[in-house]
């Protein structure tokens, strides 16, 4: 390497270093000035309430944060915060077959969710997320819930961390 290669190399680290926002290998973006975030409970206000709703989304929204990124939690009032409310969780028949039974049943899960940046209100956001996993109906949801609720709320958590943090 030449020296004007090595100086524009110096160059390009200090202006990445001292840019207004930190970049992650995951992708996210965090303001330079951001140190803590914060998720509060997200109550479940649907009218059909499965009790681990609840505790595994606001549980699993805090992991990846802590997980992919370097703030720190807090418990309210984050750089970065996070809250919401499970809106819907509904079970509705699909593929009705010939003799009108459906072979499949629909487990819909519906989030509101409210984001706050205190470094930059234009990214502030309140946005509805909807995510689902059909199953055999001849299954009993009893037994496979709790399964169809861990991907449904990992799904939820990727498509709220990539709108707050990712940019999509």
């Amino acid at each position: 390497m030449n020296k004007s290669s090595i100086a524009g190399l110096l160059l390009l680290t200090g202006f990445l270093f001292s840019s207004c926002i930190r970049f992650t290998f995951t992708g996210a973006s965090i303001p330079a000035d951001a140190e803590t975030f914060s998720v509060s409970y997200f109550e479940n206000n649907a009218s059909l309430v499965n009790p681990n709703l609840s505790r595994t989304l606001t549980e699993k929204l805090q992991d990846k944060i802590m997980g992919q990124t370097s703030l720190s939690m807090v418990n309210s009032g984050g750089d970065l915060a996070f809250e919401g409310e499970i809106t819907g969780y509904t079970l509705q028949p699909v593929a009705i077959q010939g003799n009108e039974t459906a072979q499949l049943t629909q487990l819909t899960v519906t989030i509101n969710v409210r984001f706050y940046n205190k470094s930059d209100d234009s990214k502030n956001f309140e946005a509805r997320f909807t995510r689902y996993q059909q199953y055999s109906s001849s299954q009993n949801l009893a037994t496979i819930e709790d399964g169809l609720i861990e991907t449904i709320t990992e799904e939820l958590v990727d498509d709220i961390f990539n709108k707050a943090l990712v940019n999509w």
